[in-house]
């Protein structure tokens, strides 16, 4: 009889038990709320502005220095762009004058054809870019895929010639611009053809041996399989692996662009008419001369010179950090 009053007695009491359980929990803030307990009961500690800034708060602070770092001189191009004079007197205090003086000055002075400038350098730029990418591609996909006698040594070399910088070669290439231009005038000195065929064999090594990395992460599985359909080198090239390692053809042709941009002493030996330079060639002779100097003409030009590279940088943002990391691991 007592066991029958025990053994019935004992569902009572473990859902006292559990609604017991439920009400103290509910009570004491089981959720962290009321008295700042967690789950288990133990008290949940709020992190301090010391803690925050040992564990992640540093991180913040160091990227905002380098952003202002980076920044400043930039401030301080489009501060002194916006002046209407020409000399830099007072142009430590940034942002004090607003005119657009020096960009129509620039713009409109028939001694210095920025807008032909600017078309050159954009001609320039974006043919060797597409000729680098097109190149580099063709002879990366022939290293990564095929295996051929004189493979490995091509490869040490591409990565040997790197290591003496392009300015050494100023004389040597002059001169052989200046031969083959008595043979192709239009490969010859003062002419744009010749300085993209310049910069087509300078960047060609490293473009090579940076897009070799990118395409050893392509199974050659995809190959084996395109091959079984019937296909060869060119269309598996041109419909399949173009496709796959569209990241690193972005980076090498921005990364190309820029550097075409940026450049002026091959440009500057190459190119003798005024009417023919770039825009690195055609601002250095802006403020050659300190007596005649043009300081703020000179920084309106180089606002407006950044603003290509500063689009096509934009556009391609999302191709860079997995273009340049992804052919490091395998």
């Amino acid at each position: 009889m007592s066991a029958t009053a025990n053994a019935g007695s004992q569902p009572g009491t473990s859902q006292g038990t559990t609604a017991g359980a439920r009400h103290a929990s509910s009570g004491t803030g089981g959720d962290g709320a009321g008295t700042g307990t967690d789950a288990v009961g133990s008290p949940k500690r709020r992190r301090g502005p010391l803690v925050w800034l040992r564990e992640a708060g540093w991180r913040h602070v160091i990227g905002i220095v380098f952003s202002i770092y980076a920044l400043l001189p930039i401030a301080y191009i489009v501060s002194v762009s916006l002046k209407p004079r020409g000399t830099l007197t007072g142009s430590n205090e940034l942002f004090t004058e607003f005119s657009f003086e020096s960009y129509a000055r620039v713009l409109s002075d028939p001694a210095h054809p920025f807008g032909q400038w600017f078309l050159n350098s954009l001609l320039v730029g974006l043919c060797t870019a597409a000729g680098t990418v097109f190149l580099g591609a063709l002879a990366a996909y022939s290293f990564s895929r095929m295996r051929f006698r004189g493979r490995r040594a091509g490869l040490l070399s591409l990565i040997l010639l790197q290591m003496f910088p392009q300015l050494l070669a100023v004389v040597a290439v002059f001169l052989l611009v200046t031969k083959l231009g008595e043979i192709v005038p239009w490969l010859g000195v003062n002419s744009p053809a010749a300085l993209i065929a310049v910069y087509l064999g300078g960047a060609l090594g490293v473009n090579t041996y940076l897009m070799y990395g990118f395409f050893n992460t392509v199974p050659m599985s995809i190959d084996e399989a395109a091959k079984l359909d019937g296909a060869g080198h060119a269309r598996i090239f041109f419909t399949i692996i173009l496709r796959l390692v569209a990241p690193i053809l972005a980076v090498v042709g921005l990364l190309s662009f820029i550097a075409t941009m940026n450049d002026f002493v091959i440009s500057s030996v190459i190119l003798v008419d005024p009417q023919k330079q770039t825009l690195a060639v055609g601002l250095y002779n802006m403020v050659s001369n300190p007596n005649y100097a043009d300081w703020s003409a000179f920084a309106a030009g180089a606002v407006m010179a950044a603003l290509p590279v500063v689009i096509i940088f934009v556009a391609l943002q999302r191709y860079i950090v997995g273009g340049l990391t992804a052919g490091s691991v395998k």
